[in-house]
């Protein structure tokens, strides 16, 4: 399954971190996975934000006959949204995206949506939009820009949105979080998250 990550208009150093954090929570949930740059949009081609340009970059970077995973932070959640429905608009598969940091943007799209917030207050904001499906939130809140480069020392909890009257949480990081969900669609490993 391709796996797209569309970051945000920020330092490239920042990505990068992002991908390390990544790489070894994958590697500890005994996954082989491994997310290469290759995998992530060039901002300096082109603005995040800009739906065809990231859909564009989906057609060479991606495999048409294979669900698709995203994953956008901030401004580059709205390429990614975009993006997805342009790719399903071909009659394609989309697995799945997760929206970090993605405030404001509406969930539109017939696939799952994953919120991970900085803060209660950008997660439950964010549910009017679209709650979209399993979601995240940083507690303590962290800074919008840390949440992308250090999501490993972003403690917070998972919420359970099945059901709406009483969400179950579970305590962990934002990168267990978004790793845990691309293990699941993946397949890579057996997880009940």
């Amino acid at each position: 399954m391709p796996l797209i990550i569309c970051p945000g208009i920020h330092d490239v150093a920042l990505s990068d971190r992002f991908l390390t954090a990544l790489n070894q929570q994958l590697t500890t949930l005994g996954s082989t996975l491994h997310i290469a740059e290759d995998q992530v949009f060039p901002r300096d081609r082109d603005a995040p934000f800009n739906g065809l340009a990231v859909w564009s970059f989906l057609q060479t970077a991606a495999k048409s006959n294979e669900p698709l995973l995203l994953i956008g932070f901030s401004a580059g959640v709205v390429g990614a949204i975009a993006a997805a429905q342009l790719w399903q608009g071909q009659g394609r598969t989309v697995a799945a995206l997760i929206a970090v940091d993605g405030w404001g943007v509406p969930q539109v799209g017939d696939f799952p949506l994953h919120r991970v917030s900085h803060d209660y207050f950008t997660h439950w904001s964010s549910a009017v939009l679209g709650a979209g499906a399993d979601s995240f939130y940083a507690d303590p809140p962290v800074d919008h820009l840390d949440l992308w480069q250090f999501p490993d020392r972003a403690p917070g909890f998972r919420v359970q949105s099945s059901n709406r009257r009483a969400p179950l949480t579970e305590s962990m990081t934002a990168i267990a979080f978004i790793a845990a969900k691309i293990c699941q669609y993946e397949g890579a490993i057996t997880t009940d998250h």
